[in-house]
């Protein structure tokens, strides 16, 4: 199913703010596919279009999908083909839509209803951004948040350079509006096994990152999230930054002292998650990458922590995450 995009004419009527183009990436994620969706409707900015790529799904989600987007306000389209990946389909998705501010949203992720006018506010307001974001809500598969970013994430307003390569922390997709020009210079390199943080390195020589500490979206964790394979994830962004090196000016030094940076950072993850074995595979690569004495011991505490007390300590984190915010309503 799908409605016409905008004509050159119906664009050019259009307020100022409703320049945002929607993509959602449609991949097995029919039980979770319609909220995302219903997030997009429930904008108090309405985007001028709405794309749905369904990469291949083997599931129920096109029939999902095509019964929502009878009732969407606003222009849209659904593509369903063969599976193609994660940064095709984003790839596809910006090529095929034209609003000078861009934004995807995983289609099991949500967006609470203020997300774009708060993300189009920051962009007008930061001529040099390249793009937008904030923190996000960490949710499970009934909606319940677990985590939240403003409770520990350091994230930057301005020059991400330092987030993204020493302290190794990135922009949640989610919580992300794009500039589109300067993100068209790049795209998403398909043969990326991790799809944002190399754009992300890429972008950071670009522009300013805009921070709103507001939490406005939700990325959920469920059994299917592959971002939940740490070790995948962490070799994912070594192979990026090596990528990336020669474009940003990173001597063999330097991009030597950023890996281990990584290493460290991984294996600190995988020891909040009780691996033992393999976070000491990063830790002997990233030894000397620990930012502080203080995180070195607090790395080696935990490597002689038994295992039930990481069980204890996510628990406990848990279940204060659950009683300060609940359930995500959108």
């Amino acid at each position: 199913m799908s409605q016409p995009h905008p004509s050159q004419d119906s664009w050019a009527g259009r307020r100022d703010e409703a320049r945002v183009s929607v993509v959602v990436p449609s991949y097995n994620h029919a039980p979770f596919v319609a909220e995302a969706v219903r997030s997009v409707f429930r904008q108090t900015l309405q985007p001028a279009e709405l794309l749905v790529i369904d990469d291949g799904s083997a599931d129920d989600s096109v029939r999902v999908v095509e019964g929502l987007l009878k009732d969407c306000p606003f222009p849209c389209e659904l593509i369903a083909r063969a599976n193609r990946g994660l940064c095709a389909t984003l790839n596809e998705g910006l090529s095929k839509t034209r609003g000078e501010y861009f934004a995807y949203l995983g289609s099991d992720d949500l967006w609470l209803p203020g997300f774009l006018a708060a993300r189009v506010r920051a962009l007008e307001g930061r001529a040099g951004a390249v793009l937008a974001y904030g923190h996000a809500f960490l949710i499970d598969e009934r909606g319940e948040v677990f985590d939240c970013t403003s409770d520990w994430a350091e994230y930057a307003d301005g020059d991400a350079r330092a987030m993204l390569l020493e302290r190794t922390i990135a922009p949640m997709s989610p919580t992300v509006l794009h500039r589109r020009a300067p993100l068209e210079r790049h795209g998403w390199n398909e043969r990326a096994r991790l799809e944002d943080y190399e754009l992300y390195l890429r972008l950071s020589a670009e522009g300013d990152f805009a921070f709103d500490p507001r939490v406005l979206s939700a990325w959920r964790r469920h059994g299917a999230n592959a971002s939940r394979d740490f070790v995948w994830m962490i070799e994912a962004r070594l192979a990026a930054q090596a990528n990336v090196a020669g474009s940003l000016g990173l001597s063999a030094e330097e991009l030597r002292r950023y890996q281990r940076a990584l290493n460290f950072a991984g294996a600190e993850d995988l020891l909040r998650l009780g691996d033992k074995a393999r976070a000491l595979r990063f830790l002997r690569r990233g030894l000397r990458g620990a930012p502080s004495t203080a995180a070195l011991a607090r790395v080696l505490l935990r490597l002689l922590a038994p295992y039930s007390l990481t069980k204890w300590r996510r628990r406990r984190r848990r279940a204060i995450a659950a009683q300060r915010y609940g359930k995500l309503s959108i």
